[in-house]
């Protein structure tokens, strides 16, 4: 019997490190507002001085790290103003930053992120913007960017900075 047993756990531990494994390697990106695991994507290796190429996408995606080692990525919104590049967090019904959404609090935890623009891949950090002077400017860009889509209030609206990782 406790042959049986110990073949057993082994057998669900090889499948579990097979399944990883698969995907691992094929990824699992998010896809509608169904949240995805890892992002795949040839990664860039030059850094980038102007994110300005990022207005030509309404969507991108971000790879967080979880608590529990296994990657979580969505789809985010962003804006390039001035040269950088800004992802949106917005609470339409309210709530603190990061206390809703799984992958604000990842970040709080941990800033080290992975973006998929196109098919490239870069790997950043990402901060919280306070400052009223950045973060307005930058709340108009996004609603000039995204027009059709209803705003957030001001203060329901979470900017991120994108910044080169540390």
């Amino acid at each position: 019997m406790k042959r049986l047993i110990k073949y057993s756990v082994v057998s669900i531990v090889v499948m579990v490190v097979i399944s990883l494994g698969t995907l691992r390697f094929f990824g699992l990106e998010p896809k509608d507002q169904r949240p995805g695991l890892w992002l795949t994507g040839e990664l860039a290796t030059e850094p980038v001085n102007d994110w300005s190429f990022t207005d030509n996408y309404g969507e991108i995606h971000l790879q967080t790290k979880t608590p529990y080692l296994m990657p979580h990525s969505v789809t985010v919104y962003c804006a390039s103003y001035n040269g950088e590049l800004y992802l949106l967090s917005a609470y339409y019904t309210g709530g603190t930053y990061p206390e809703m959404r799984s992958w604000n609090r990842n970040i709080v935890r941990d800033p080290r992120v992975r973006l998929k623009i196109g098919d490239q891949l870069f790997d950043q950090t990402v901060s919280y913007v306070a400052d009223e002077s950045i973060r307005k400017p930058v709340y108009e860009t996004l609603g000039e960017k995204y027009p059709e889509w209803e705003r957030p209030t001001f203060e329901n609206m979470h900017i991120l900075l994108v910044e080169p990782p540390a």
